[in-house]
């Protein structure tokens, strides 16, 4: 947009609208600060009124990957945009969406190949909820009602999303609105951990003993592959992955990746899943998959398990679907985003920011009041001591000072964290590390 003539005027306008009318995700508005009017964005950077710059250090809640304003995309959205701009998908299709479609397909490993079109995240693993649980109703088997996930996980805010994420902390209001979820311990490990193994016994012993007293009874699990992000950016091994998986699909249950916040190259690879070299059985996408720009998700289903659907009667058919399902716009731009992967050499660019991070782990490593430094990824986190929890005054206090110094990081209650666009530059890393510590030492003070 153009900036106004008077941007003072114009920002406080903006603002004494926003606190009348808007109500923000995740807000507390009868204590939070003012917000930040933005009037652009570029590569790997915010802008407000004044032009002030603002490094984007969480790729605005992990969604931007190529960048703001990626040129080839905003060519995608408007040519798109010129030959229609939506149409329902029950009983129509179009080239954008058969195109995605067939490119996740042929990205996928295994035969994850039945793409369901949504509108973000949380519907994403809503789908997968309602195709694992209605699966087993189609074949016969009603008595499996029963849901695992782990704790710390997160899985969105819709209700059955939310009884996926109770481990999470966020939720307990709603428990009693819950579906039935057994939780899981998660053994998240970091840098130097000697207890891992120790921990991946315990969960998967934990795990073995509830498959067998109710596996009959499970319909589904689910898990943030190698990455709890909103948990904590709490980290698992893919040894550990691949062992769980192996064991629930050995009992019949089925496997379901949120890769939501994984997918699109987070951990270091396309897919969290290729680590692993697993497939489950249903994976949800969003965020990345349209490198932010527009809200879109998908859950993939294999075969096996779309045809369990199959049938000359309604009933046995999903009966779910949304008024933006697979719009055009959207799918236009995630299909130019997946082909920027190998044109600009991405999964390179984020192997060069890891190596940067991995060079910052001494530095993080050697502080007495940070803990458990870790890297995975494009994704750098660690811990500081005494912070206290989600929206903690501490925490709260630090996202003030990096705003105030132009970077956008937003700790996750003691955790701080890295997730950048894979645009950034090796300048701007070094910015942003200068900037994180320059804050975690005024904290200490």
């Amino acid at each position: 947009m153009t900036p106004p003539d008077d941007p003072t005027a114009w920002t406080r306008d903006i603002i004494a609208r926003d606190r009348r009318h808007v109500w923000h995700p995740f807000t507390q508005h009868q204590t939070e600060v003012e917000p930040i009017v933005l009037t652009r964005a570029k590569d790997a950077s915010l802008f407000d009124a004044d032009s002030k710059e603002i490094l984007d250090l969480i790729s605005s809640w992990w969604t931007c990957t190529h960048g703001h304003s990626h040129p080839k995309l905003n060519e995608a959205l408007a040519r798109q945009a010129e030959n229609f701009e939506h149409v329902m998908f029950a009983g129509f299709t179009h080239q954008p969406a058969v195109d995605l479609a067939t490119a996740l397909a042929r990205l996928l490993p295994g035969d994850l190949n039945r793409v369901f079109y949504s509108d973000d995240g949380s519907t994403a693993v809503e789908v997968a909820l309602k195709i694992a649980y209605q699966h087993w109703v189609n074949c016969g088997d009603s008595r499996r009602r029963v849901l695992l996930a782990f704790d710390g996980g997160y899985h969105g805010d819709t209700l059955g999303a939310m009884s996926l994420g109770r481990g999470s902390g966020f939720f307990s209001v709603f428990r009693d609105l819950m579906a039935n979820v057994c939780v899981l311990p998660f053994p998240c490990t970091f840098e130097d951990d000697d207890a891992v193994e120790g921990r991946e016994a315990g969960a998967l012993s934990g795990c073995e003993a509830l498959l067998t007293e109710r596996g009959q009874e499970i319909a589904a699990l689910i898990i943030e592959p190698l990455l709890q992000g909103a948990g904590g950016m709490r980290i698992c091994r893919p040894s550990f992955l691949k062992r769980l998986v192996e064991l629930a699909q050995g009992a019949g249950i089925v496997v379901i990746f949120d890769e939501v916040a994984t997918g699109f190259g987070r951990t270091g690879t396309l897919f969290a899943m290729e680590q692993a070299d697993v497939v489950p059985d249903l994976v949800c996408l969003s965020k990345g998959l349209t490198a932010g720009y527009m809200p879109m998700a998908v859950t993939v289903a294999r075969d096996a398990l779309f045809e369990s659907f199959l049938d000359d009667s309604f009933d046995r058919a999903l009966p779910h679907g949304h008024s933006f399902t697979a719009n055009p716009l959207a799918c236009a731009v995630g299909l130019r985003s997946l082909a920027l992967f190998e044109e600009e050499n991405t999964l390179a660019r984020i192997a060069g920011i890891n190596a940067r991070h991995r060079e910052m782990l001494t530095v993080l490593s050697s502080r007495d009041d940070l803990v458990r430094a870790r890297v995975l990824g494009s994704i750098l986190a660690v811990d500081v001591k005494d912070a206290g929890a989600y929206q903690s005054a501490k925490s709260l206090t630090l996202k003030a000072w990096y705003l105030s110094q132009g970077l956008n990081i937003r700790p996750l209650g003691q955790t701080l964290y890295l997730m950048p666009p894979y645009c950034i530059t090796d300048e701007e890393l070094t910015r942003a590390y200068a900037g994180l510590m320059e804050g975690v030492d005024r904290f200490s003070r």
